[in-house]
């Protein structure tokens, strides 16, 4: 058909592009699919039995193979008997001094005051034969009794 107004041929409707290369990254639209297939292929293939024999495969012939024994041998050696154990005592003798105080007797014959009886740690309550001391006994302080438990020097 031929443009009535200049009369040539019409161009082509819809016009075409001008054929080019294909850009690289087209390109591997194609071949990467492909590798992908080509291995999952390779691995399904490769992933058979390779002891795995078909119904037409004759069985091999048994062939007597040589057979290894290994025999270890020790010799028992004596031990030597451990040395005597030797054990020093030696003895010291303790002299303790303990001074007493008498205390005035009031003639009332009650308990004595539980202030009266102090001590200034633990180490003297153990050593005057009193300690455990519970509160409200004589010697009892507070300062004694750590955990607070109302049993001074417990342990």
């Amino acid at each position: 058909m031929a443009n009535p107004y200049n009369n040539q041929p019409a161009p082509p409707w819809p016009p075409t592009p001008a054929s080019r290369p294909a850009p690289k990254w087209a390109r591997k639209r194609y071949v990467l699919p492909a590798l992908a297939l080509a291995l999952f292929l390779g691995v399904g293939i490769g992933s058979g039995d390779p002891d795995k024999t078909t119904s037409d495969a004759k069985p091999a012939a048994a062939k007597p193979r040589p057979t290894v024994t290994v025999t270890a041998t020790t010799t028992a050696t004596a031990e030597p008997e451990p040395a005597a154990t030797v054990t020093a005592t030696k003895t010291v003798k303790v002299t303790r001094t303990v001074t007493a105080q008498a205390e005035a007797d009031t003639g009332s014959g009650s308990d004595p005051d539980p202030d009266s009886v102090y001590y200034a740690n633990c180490t003297e309550a153990r050593a005057a034969g009193a300690a455990p001391i519970h509160r409200g006994e004589p010697g009892y302080a507070s300062h004694l009794d750590r955990d607070n438990d109302g049993v001074a020097c417990d342990s």
